[in-house]
């Protein structure tokens, strides 16, 4: 269905495409607005003050205009296909449906229609209603068949459930026709319906010369899906449902689909699924051939005041020696979370949360209206909670996009040169994005990543290089990367506030590899940093203290100037620098015997839960004992180290002004690793 954008918490909305650009490009602007805009122009975000750049901005085509969703993906045979046949004369295909309410269409075109309606299904053959009220199974296997006959028309519903056998035969004295029109399996002709939530497979068309049917893919794809048999006809998956899920066939023998991918010849179709924008651009920027990487936003003036809508320039030459990778694969993330009060406390209200609830916005935290989980989204579209001034409401603070911008504020007030590139980037260049570095610096959350960038940085810190991991709960899931979308796979071991995914729908389908933890893979955080994720909390968090490794000649160092054991009772998220989410070591999962552990949180309040996928031999006591966050070094046999913050509130703890003992030991390690050797060389491509 065709939704109008609902302006009421932001006059403004938009994106930004590309997300990320280099020096020399442009990036366009694509906006919905139900106001009058007056101006647009670049700013540098990551500056101690916002910087007006004077970059080029051109206006292109029409004024901006109040735009539209399409919500609903669907399938759909195109009229063009169609007359390409002598004449259909039937159509069949499996369905799943999963939960539905009101009317809505199974498939229809111009000639017949079957749907859904909460007394049951209907069907209609031209403007005769033919049945009614008939009740159908949900969360089941069916296969149906409509088909011409020598005497009229015929339907058929049969399921799969040995259990509960359900099985529908009737015939119509009622002429049959072709179809003239689009084929829509899941969508109403007049799209004036919600589409269905199902999962669909084994679409055929049975013509007189045979049977065209499609065997879908289990791999993403946006090209149209080809029929084998008497023709070779295109259909269509529109607006991004979700490919690789089980089919009929899927007996649990296997969870790869790449072993058994007759198991995952399934697409699930939901009713507020939302591909990849098409709204025109309405600005352009050009990019300085000079341009320094950073953090950059389109400012949009209008009537009531302005908006700032999020882009990178990324470095595409190393100019120093410190790399700032921006965690836009967190960000794309939560973009647009819903965080339905019933489920959690509001601690404050923020209008980009409130547009993503009004415009049915979802994001990778969120479920369908099935109750499935939302797996792949695109970053062409509104994100409307990335912006400096985003307060997330479980926190009732800043979170990700305004807590990194506050670190690299404090980085350039601090003559602390670096340059930036994003997870979207590093995953497209590799480990040659980080060649000539030092050290890689993250943001406070740097918690999802392909398997790329993981890798890139396992080989980065292999060859010399350093890593600050100057955050919380990160190098923890696993996504995948195609153009414009990512996709998250969530397992059902990461219980807590999100959906879980069935196990045996966890591989990708951008790459049919496995999602999850990566862990899971045999990388993750464990064996790269030392620690992960122990606990998470939204009350107030707490200091860190001292501990006597933190003395060891090795790591004294770090610590030069602090004159306090105890540092951080303060910060902008949470009131501390350990908060939200935070780490701790454990050997039994893989940290490092090198690993020193130089400062420690505890006495968090009791709200703050455990990490459901850690299991503890010494049962209560021992999970007791480990409430806490652990901040770690651990050198590397290559000269590099790796330096774990282990929490998602230590930036936030960083001054805005003047100095404090976070931010002296902050500048230490910078200062430290920013004064190193060059971190990798091209040797480094061998693996480790």
């Amino acid at each position: 269905m065709k939704m109008s954008v609902i302006h009421d918490a932001m006059a403004v909305a938009g994106y930004a495409a590309p997300w990320h650009a280099t020096a020399g490009s442009a990036i366009d602007l694509h906006l919905s607005t139900a106001v009058t805009v007056n101006a647009v122009r670049v700013i540098r975000l990551d500056m101690p003050k916002p910087q007006a750049m004077h970059w080029s901005v051109e206006r292109l085509g029409d004024t901006p205009r109040h735009e539209s969703f399409d919500l609903g993906s669907f399938l759909r045979i195109g009229t063009a296909q169609l007359v390409r046949t002598d004449r259909v004369e039937g159509v069949s295909f499996e369905v799943f449906l999963t939960r539905n309410h009101g009317d809505r269409a199974i498939v229809e075109t111009d000639s017949f229609a079957l749907t859904l309606a909460d007394d049951g299904l209907r069907f209609r053959l031209g403007d005769r209603l033919l049945l009614s009220g008939q009740p159908l199974p949900a969360r089941d296997w069916l296969r149906i068949d409509i088909r011409s006959t020598s005497t009229g028309v015929a339907l058929d519903v049969t399921s799969k459930d040995l259990l509960a056998p359900f099985k529908l035969h009737r015939e119509f004295d009622a002429a049959w026709k072709t179809p003239g029109q689009d084929l829509l399996f899941g969508a109403s002709l007049a799209h004036d319906l919600p589409t269905l939530n199902a999962k669909f497979a084994s679409v055929a068309l049975h013509l007189p010369s045979g049977v065209a049917s499609w065997t879908f893919p289990t791999r993403l794809t946006d090209a149209p899906l080809i029929s084998s048999g008497a023709a070779a006809l295109e259909l269509e998956a529109v607006n991004l449902p979700t490919f690789c899920t089980t089919s009929s066939r899927w007996n649990g023998s296997s969870f790869d689909p790449r072993l058994v991918p007759s198991h995952y010849d399934a697409i699930h179709c939901h009713d507020d699924d939302m591909g990849p924008l098409r709204w025109p651009a309405c600005f352009r920027a050009s990019l300085a051939r000079d341009a320094a990487s950073g953090v950059y936003a389109f400012e949009v003036e209008h009537e009531r005041g302005t908006e700032q809508i999020v882009f990178f320039v990324v470095a595409a030459a190393r100019r120093n020696r410190l790399l700032f990778l921006a965690p836009t694969a967190t960000y794309l993330a939560y973009a647009d979370e819903f965080l339905p009060e019933h489920l959690y406390e509001w601690k404050c209200q923020d209008r980009g949360q409130q547009f993503a609830i009004d415009n049915n916005l979802r994001s990778l935290y969120d479920y369908h209206s099935d109750a499935s989980g939302v797996s792949i989204c695109s970053y062409r579209k509104p994100k409307a909670t990335l912006r400096p001034d985003y307060n997330y409401p479980l926190c009732g603070g800043p979170h990700n996009l305004p807590v990194d911008l506050h670190f690299l504020r404090f980085c350039h007030a601090n003559g602390i040169a670096f340059d930036l590139t994003t997870d979207h980037a590093l995953h497209e260049s590799g480990l040659a994005g980080l060649e000539g570095y030092a050290a890689v610096m993250t943001g406070s959350h740097p918690e999802y990543m392909s398997m790329e960038i993981e890798d890139a940085l396992r080989r980065f810190a292999a060859a010399g290089g350093s890593i600050a991991y100057l955050g919380g709960n990160g190098f923890a899931g696993k996504v995948a990367f195609k153009g414009d979308l990512m996709e998250l796979r969530r397992s059902p071991l990461e219980a807590g506030r999100t959906w879980d995914g069935p196990i045996a729908e966890q591989s990708f389908a951008i790459t049919n590899e496995p999602g999850g933890h990566l862990r899971a893979s045999g990388r993750g955080e464990f064996s790269l940093t030392g620690v992960a994720i122990s606990l998470m909390g939204f009350d107030r968090g707490r200091p860190f203290t001292r501990t006597p490794a933190s003395r060891d000649p090795a790591t004294a160092w770090l610590f030069e100037g602090v004159g306090n054991e105890t540092f951080g009772d303060t910060g902008m998220v949470l009131g501390a620098a350990a908060g939200y989410e935070v780490d701790a070591t454990d050997a039994h999962l893989g940290t490092h015997p090198d690993t020193m552990v130089i400062a420690r949180a505890d006495g968090f309040p009791d709200s703050f839960v455990h990490d459901a996928t850690r299991w503890y031999e010494g049962g209560d006591l021992q999970r007791e004992g480990r409430r806490c966050a652990e901040m770690t070094l651990r050198p590397l046999a290559s000269g590099g180290m790796i330096f774990s913050a282990s929490s998602v509130a230590w930036l936030g703890a960083l001054p805005a002004s003047g100095m404090n003992d976070v931010g002296r030991i902050t500048l230490n390690l910078l200062n430290r690793l920013g004064a190193a050797s060059t971190g990798t060389s091209r040797d480094a491509r061998q693996p480790t």
